[in-house]
């Protein structure tokens, strides 16, 4: 009797602990993404498809990029596999070019395959947004396909900026 109450205790101990395992930083960032998918479902229904068939997706609900001539964007955002937040996720960019200004926008990437989720997971994934990226307006999703195993869009949120670099994201990823 005495040793299932203190496995018990113990289980109680990890269920705790695991849910501590999320910052409150994580859970704001949780939360925003949710309303970042109302968002972008909203602008462009045509994501259903995605959200429901894709093996997994990133959604960064608050990136935010400026720069004047040498530019960056960064942002942390939620993994999902099979519509489950399954992590975190870091979003880094940093590139060279005619540019100017500052902008805040929504980013998702979307995940074809198991293999491709896989290669976000183990850091073995990076490339250049701005050739890949669909910009958002109403309908835009609906001709759009997976190139590479992925499918990019961005919305943006506020600001203004004019681009005309070339640049890589690279991304970070911490499971829960």
């Amino acid at each position: 009797m005495r040793s299932l109450r203190t496995m018990s205790a113990a289980i109680l101990l990890l269920v705790a602990f695991g849910l501590q395992a999320q910052s409150k930083k994580d859970k704001k960032i949780m939360n925003d993404a949710k309303k970042a998918k109302k968002t972008l479902l909203k602008t462009s229904p045509g994501l259903k498809s995605f959200f429901d068939q894709s093996a997994g997706y990133v959604l960064f609900p608050n990136v935010g990029k400026g720069g004047f001539i040498i530019g960056g964007a960064s942002g942390n955002g939620v993994v999902y596999e099979n519509g489950k937040a399954i992590g975190m996720a870091n979003l880094k960019k940093l590139n060279v070019g005619l540019q100017a200004g500052g902008q805040a926008i929504i980013e998702i990437i979307f995940f074809e395959t198991d293999v491709d989720l896989m290669r976000f997971k183990e850091g073995k994934f990076a490339f250049a947004a701005e050739a890949s990226a669909v910009a958002l307006k109403s309908g835009a999703a609906v001709n759009a396909k997976y190139k590479d195993g992925v499918a990019v869009f961005a919305l943006p949120k506020a600001g203004l900026m004019a681009d005309a670099s070339v640049g890589g994201q690279k991304f970070g990823y911490k499971a829960f």
